[in-house]
């Protein structure tokens, strides 16, 4: 849904608009933006609300990584410090849902959690490369390339690897709200996401999102009434 919507916005902020990065660096964004994407979301089929929130937070070491090699981003002692924690910090979520073994409504949390991480490699290739165009060439072409060729690459895979999980889908008035929130939040999300890059960067962009974590915590307490391992407030303070 929300790929069909950035297409379409895409489409018309390109009409008579000459391109200045060429087609096949937005597919490859595009292709990694969809992987991260549906293998995040893949993990919340098996795993829990805050492990992939917090497991999601992975983005942050892997951007760091990419931006010094790639950009040439230089970081200082405490800041590589603080990446350091927050994967130690991350380990004990893991550790957490080991021990856990789904008693908290997860079929296959490990495997969820495994998903995560290797979503937030394709994130962190995304955010660094969007990054790169804000600041080197234009925002709105960014906005408009990745949309497309990122609902392409969504539409393939969906055909492909979904088709009868969205076929099998009894819809009610509940999931069509699930569905329209969903996408207008990341419909907005992928609007501003640009804006904040260039302004701070992929690194500060994603440390910003860490506050979504505390969130997940809420929403698993009060909404799915799930007890919270003290492991992960831990991890959160680490985060």
């Amino acid at each position: 849904m929300v790929s069909a919507v950035t297409m379409m916005s895409g489409c018309c902020l390109l009409i008579d608009y000459v391109i200045l990065v060429s087609w096949y660096w937005y597919l490859l964004l595009g292709f990694a933006d969809a992987q991260g994407c549906y293998l995040v979301i893949k993990a919340y089929q098996y795993s829990l609300i805050t492990s992939v929130t917090l497991l999601d937070c992975w983005t942050v070491p892997w951007v760091i990584l990419l931006t010094w090699i790639f950009l040439g981003t230089r970081y200082s002692l405490w800041q590589l410090f603080g990446g350091t924690l927050c994967v130690l910090g991350l380990s004990l979520v893991l550790l957490s849902d080991t021990w856990d073994g789904g008693d908290g409504g997860g079929s296959k949390i490990i495997l969820g959690d495994v998903l995560v991480i290797v979503g937030t490699v394709f994130y962190a290739i995304s955010n660094v490369g969007e990054e790169f165009c804000v600041k080197k060439k234009d925002r709105v072409e960014v906005v408009a390339m990745i949309g497309v060729y990122g609902f392409l690459v969504t539409a393939v895979e969906v055909s492909v690897l979904e088709l009868k999980t969205l076929e099998s889908i009894k819809w009610s008035a509940d999931i069509v709200l699930a569905f329209a929130g969903y996408g207008v939040s990341s419909f907005v999300f992928y609007s501003l996401a640009p804006f904040v890059l260039k302004l701070s960067g992929s690194t500060m962009f994603n440390l910003s999102l860490l506050t979504a974590d505390m969130w997940a915590v809420v929403f698993r307490v009060f909404f799915y009434h799930q007890k919270v391992d003290w492991l992960y407030f831990l991890s959160l303070q680490s985060g």
